[in-house]
């Protein structure tokens, strides 16, 4: 080998060219502009589908949820003229947020701020930040992870193979003889890639029975979602895939769209952004349930990092996003993350979000697994929510071959598709029902702790307790919320001469209304958080469930 040394001269020339080079690269940052209003909402607003699908709006009409601004797109005027603006690079956009994520100079990136229609800019770089508090305020309604049945009428029996405990630790088995898979619901997934999921034998059934829907690259910005990494093959199948003897996913009868949103290449706030466009894309297109096997703390640039005191649901902008996206009827299963053998062991985001689903995970006897991450979230509420099986999780792998694999990356999508399993028993819960009945059918319920939250979910348990509220299984009156705050709505075709009674759990009547000319709202904010429980009549219905007040 021969080895050539540069000149003295060129070697400094060459040591000058990077040190300057470096500097260029670093002066780029990542920032978010939020814009001041959308001029166009009347129209969008009046003219629903053309921003939202039928299917949409039916989850939104089901779960008593209004549209309003964040429903309408980003402003392309706006856009425009923020692409043309100087140095600019405009990256991903979100209507929920009406925000835009851009790359540029600091200079360029404060320059936009003189823009009329710009409110302010958030920097992914958290020094840079002067306002105190949240970034935006997103209101609330209510990781890249490293990774006995006689009593049913049974009409379907898997043979799951390996993939048995991983779905049996869950009851997942009593819903499948019971013929609920998970029809009639759709699967977000959004993950660093898909590759083998068009090609393999374990994805057959899915592309057989038209279950996969579609999907979206956005890192580069085309429809080839079968590309870019494995890690969104592995965790679909544990949903989704299909061998006889060998793997059965939690919900193999559920449609899917399939999203990249990470991009292996870096670690960059911009896959938050993808990863919100996508949840806003999913929720457009009438999604269900929404799994993640991604999560954020530590990036790149070290200034772009999460603290742990930051990871409080309201500072990342994936988190925020989650929250958003629950209140559009959505259900988020995330998982917790694999940092539970690390100096800082905590959730990333978007685990530490409010209102959905944080899964860590557990072994073969539901057992907390070292690596799983920890709770509580930075303002203290139980995380992870609940656990399934993370170690020697059964998947599939790329070229098809039924293997295994551990991680919080798998526990989640486990949980998602039961989640979608269970929802489509009780197809007329909303997102928050379906989430508080997980939390109650799990095992630490009543004791939860930073390793398991609530512990490991029985879903023949959240079933039974659904189907006792009877409150899905008449088309003539819905009462929501559940779990309620303080208004009580209740909704039918005919409410004349209708009353509801509310009972403690000690059977003693604590409230009563009789609800006159047609009126369909009740204030309950005066009783104290717990459990009560409702009889409802009128002419034509009657009704009975648990109420869970906050």
């Amino acid at each position: 080998m021969v080895t050539k040394y540069l000149p003295e001269m060129n070697r400094k020339l060459l040591s000058i060219f990077i040190i300057f080079f470096s500097i260029i690269i670093h002066a780029q940052e990542d920032a978010w502009v939020y814009l001041t209003d959308k001029p166009d909402a009347a129209y969008y607003l009046a003219n629903p589908l053309e921003m939202l699908s039928q299917r949409a709006l039916d989850r939104r009409t089901v779960q008593g949820i209004s549209l309003d601004n964040t429903d309408v797109p980003v402003y392309p005027n706006y856009i425009t003229q923020i692409e043309n603006a100087t140095g600019i690079t405009v990256m991903a956009k979100s209507k929920w947020m009406n925000a835009l994520h851009v790359r540029g100079s600091l200079t360029n990136i404060q320059a936009l701020e003189n823009l009329a229609f710009v409110d302010y800019v958030y920097y992914a770089n958290h020094s840079l930040n002067l306002r105190s508090g949240n970034p935006i305020t997103t209101p609330i309604s209510e990781s890249k992870s490293s990774d006995t049945n006689d009593k049913f009428d049974v009409q379907v029996n898997f043979n799951y193979g390996n993939s048995d405990n991983q779905i049996q630790m869950l009851n997942g088995h009593l819903l499948h003889q019971q013929d609920h898979t998970g029809q009639g619901k759709i699967i977000a997934v959004l993950d660093s890639g898909f590759t083998g999921v068009d090609t393999a034998t374990p994805f057959q059934r899915l592309h057989d029975n038209n279950l996969i829907l579609g999907g979206y690259n956005f890192p580069d910005g085309n429809a080839n979602f079968y590309m870019r990494h494995n890690h969104g093959t592995m965790v679909l199948s544990t949903m989704g895939g299909y061998v006889d003897g060998q793997l059965v996913g939690t919900a193999p009868d559920a449609q899917y769209y399939l999203f990249i949103t990470e991009d292996i290449n870096s670690e960059n706030p911009v896959e938050e952004s993808y990863w919100v466009e996508a949840a806003e894309l999913a929720d457009s297109l009438g999604v269900d349930v929404i799994n993640s096997s991604l999560g954020y703390g530590a990036y790149d640039n070290p200034n772009y990092s999460y603290s742990y005191a930051q990871r409080n649901g309201q500072i990342g902008f994936a988190s925020r996003g989650a929250s958003m996206a629950f209140q559009k009827g959505i259900v988020c299963v995330i998982s917790a993350g694999n940092e539970g053998n690390n100096t800082e062991p905590h959730i990333g985001i978007p685990a530490d979000a409010d209102n959905i689903l944080t899964i860590g995970a557990v072994n073969n006897v539901e057992a907390y697994v070292s690596f799983s991450s920890i709770g509580n979230t930075a303002d203290g509420r139980i995380k992870p929510d609940v656990c399934a099986k993370g170690l020697g999780a059964t998947i599939s792998n790329t070229s098809g071959a039924i293997t295994t694999a551990s991680g919080t990356s798998f526990s989640s999508p486990i949980l998602a598709g039961m989640v979608a399993t269970f929802w489509s028993a009780v197809p007329n819960l909303s997102a928050s029902q379906v989430i508080q009945y997980v939390k109650e059918s799990a095992d630490q319920y009543n004791t939860p702790d930073i390793y398991k939250g609530y512990g490991v979910p029985d879903f023949q348990l959240a079933l039974t307790n659904a189907l006792n509220t009877e409150s899905f299984s008449t088309n003539q009156v819905s009462i929501y919320p559940n779990p309620v705050s303080s208004i009580l709505t209740i909704e039918g075709v005919q409410l004349q001469n209708a009353s509801i009674r509310i009972y403690n759990q000690l059977g003693q009547n604590v409230l009563s209304f009789d609800l006159l000319n047609n009126q369909n709202s009740i204030d309950v904010s005066v009783l104290n958080s717990g459990v009560y429980f409702y009889d409802f009549s009128s002419n034509n219905s009657k009704l009975r469930g648990k109420l869970i007040k906050r």
